[in-house]
């Protein structure tokens, strides 16, 4: 992944889009993601929440097989506030 040149969540297609050095692009379905790792709601949201404000981890973690293991940690960003 060194040679990526950028990354942004496209949300008019619900995909991470990345491109690479040489031009390869990549395309992250991110609700395919959402229902293979998204069993719960807080799971879903967390997701989105990593997709919106950080799509760039959001594909690395993807790429790596580290998405289940990522929400295993029980993180709360796409948690809502009172």
């Amino acid at each position: 992944m060194n040679d990526l040149l950028s990354c942004r969540c496209n949300m008019d297609t619900n995909r991470v889009e990345a491109r690479f050095e040489g031009g390869t692009p990549l395309a992250i379905d991110c609700i395919a993601i959402e229902d293979e790792y998204g069993n719960t709601p807080a799971q879903r949201a967390e997701l989105d929440w990593l997709l919106y404000n950080k799509p760039l981890e959001y594909a690395q973690m993807v790429m790596k097989g580290e998405v289940e293991y990522y929400l295993s940690l029980g993180c709360d960003h796409g948690r809502m506030e009172n």
